[in-house]
């Protein structure tokens, strides 16, 4: 991914106002962000611990996407839990539901689409084993190569995003 200004950023949100998305807080480590190792970008609000947002590179100019995190998180020290964008396996504290309201009208009436994600939003990490998940199991094996578990990542999340997009 192509590093992003804070204006490109700011001005990629497809599913919030303006306003929210000028007020919004970028990634604390921002100036440090490994852009080489990332396919999108990813983070919980600093200032706001129940927001995160998707910034996805596009042909046309970067997709941002806000999302809602869940007041209260489910954990258990013996479930695992599955990324649907990455397919890492965590313990259940790593992975939780986000909902992104739809984009245009149908999002200000209140409908969203979620799905489950890695926690902390550092899918590409973890499938480029930059970062490893908590289990309390050993990671399962995968046959694919880096190539072939980007690649699905990358339609993972273009799935979403095209569904928050289409409104």
């Amino acid at each position: 991914m192509e590093p992003l200004s804070e204006k490109q950023i700011r001005s990629s949100f497809v599913n919030c106002t303006k306003g929210e998305a000028s007020r919004l807080r970028l990634p604390l480590d921002f100036a440090e962000l490994p852009w080489r190792d990332l396919d999108f970008l990813g983070w919980v609000d600093p200032g706001a611990p129940l927001r995160a947002h998707l910034v996805l590179p596009r042909a046309d100019g970067p997709l941002g996407i806000s999302l809602r995190v869940p007041s209260v998180g489910r954990t258990s020290a013996v479930k695992s839990s599955l990324c649907q964008i990455c397919l890492t396996g965590h313990a259940s504290s790593g992975v939780t539901l986000l909902a992104a309201p739809l984009a245009g009208a149908r999002g200000r009436e209140g409908n969203t689409v979620g799905t489950y994600i890695c926690a902390d939003l550092a899918c590409p990490l973890y499938v480029r084993d930059k970062r490893q998940p908590k289990l309390r199991t050993a990671r399962y094996e995968e046959s694919l190569t880096l190539e072939e578990r980007l690649a699905r990542m990358e339609g993972n999340v273009d799935v979403f995003a095209a569904k928050v997009a289409a409104g």
